[in-house]
């Protein structure tokens, strides 16, 4: 039986001329798109594919065969963070490259009653499917009672029962930076949280504890800051640093805050307190000292969520709950604790 009768109606997409093929989307898209470097002998096994499989390369006309509008609806919570505007960034790249367009509605930090004004918005362009990025949970929570009809899917660590869910592992990228932490010999390790209300700072939160509980060390009260330089730097002004030898610091902002307080105390890092961060920034390895730091990889995280949206709205029932790992990036921020 052939591929195209096992797979029923449904219609194919650009990932399955590719697995067909036996390339990436990307050579799929740069063969459609007539991208001048490609080999000949490439170009015609992707063609074949695309002949095989019937599949129809025309945004225009798969909008009109199949009354889609090519376009995908974005809610952002905290577009300014970096990680927000880093993961719609890299879904944008992803969706251009299967021929669908994305309209974003962003959510502001302070009016959570923007997330039914968003989705007004862009269920009104007549999109096939939202995508929430980094949500708070009271975002979420004005979301599911919300009754579209479209395919939902969320970037978020933490598992849905009714909502595909996408993300880089929030709870295992902190667990690494801790563990790097306890490597070295610290045994008092402080957190300079995210805001609890963020689902990934409450992954990053239970990754710091995982960890520390593991190496049977004393767990104590984490700080919530709001992602700020600033706050980092209020942080490392105040921190009783004959209490603790090294600090997580939820993102790299705060990081870097955080270092300047403890500068502005004649402090040293690494020197009198290890600082790891959260992110990996482009800056994160130019700050003094450049940042040990936890690297998230933006572009495989959009491919996989446009990977999700699209065979979604192709009608595929099932929720899918997928990960991507973490990495953590040594530099000269952490050493071992002093003695």
């Amino acid at each position: 039986m052939s591929e195209q009768a096992t797979r029923g109606w449904q219609r194919p997409s650009i990932y399955d001329v590719a697995k067909h093929a036996g390339v990436s989307h990307m050579t799929v898209s740069r063969v459609l798109n007539g991208h001048p470097n490609i080999r000949e002998s490439t170009r015609e096994r992707v063609l074949q594919a695309i002949d095989e499989m019937n599949y129809t390369r025309s945004s225009i006309a798969r909008a009109l065969a199949t009354r889609r509008a090519m376009r995908i609806g974005v809610l952002v919570d905290g577009p300014v963070q970096f990680g927000p505007n880093s993961t719609l960034r890299a879904l944008e790249s992803a969706a251009r490259d299967v021929g669908y367009s994305v309209s974003a509605f962003s959510i502001s930090d302070d009016e959570d009653s923007q997330m039914d004004d968003g989705v007004v918005e862009l269920v009104t362009q007549g999109v096939d499917a939202l995508c929430v990025i980094a949500p708070r949970a009271s975002s979420l929570d004005l979301l599911r009672q919300q009754s579209t009809g479209l395919p939902t899917i969320v970037i978020k660590a933490e598992q849905d029962a009714v909502w595909h869910t996408v993300a880089v592992d929030q709870r295992a990228g902190a667990t690494l930076a801790v563990t790097h932490l306890i490597e070295l010999g610290h045994r008092s390790i402080a957190h300079l949280a995210g805001p609890l209300e963020w689902y990934d700072a409450r992954e990053r939160d239970g990754g710091w504890r995982d960890a520390l509980a593991l190496a049977c060390l004393p767990i104590p009260p984490s700080v919530a800051g709001d992602w700020t330089s600033d706050y980092g730097y209020e942080y490392g002004r105040g921190l009783d640093v004959s209490e603790v030898t090294a600090v997580f610091a939820a993102n790299d902002q705060m990081a870097l805050g955080l270092i300047h307080g403890l500068a502005d105390r004649g402090l040293s890092v690494p020197g009198d307190i290890s600082v790891v961060g959260f992110d990996d920034l482009p800056d994160a390895r130019h700050f003094l000292p450049p940042l040990t730091t936890v690297r998230q990889d933006f572009a495989a995280l959009g491919e996989l969520a446009l990977k999700q949206i699209v065979a979604a709205i192709e009608g595929d029932e099932a929720v899918h709950h997928d990960m991507i790992e973490p990495r953590l990036v040594l530099r000269s921020s952490t050493s071992r604790p002093r003695s």
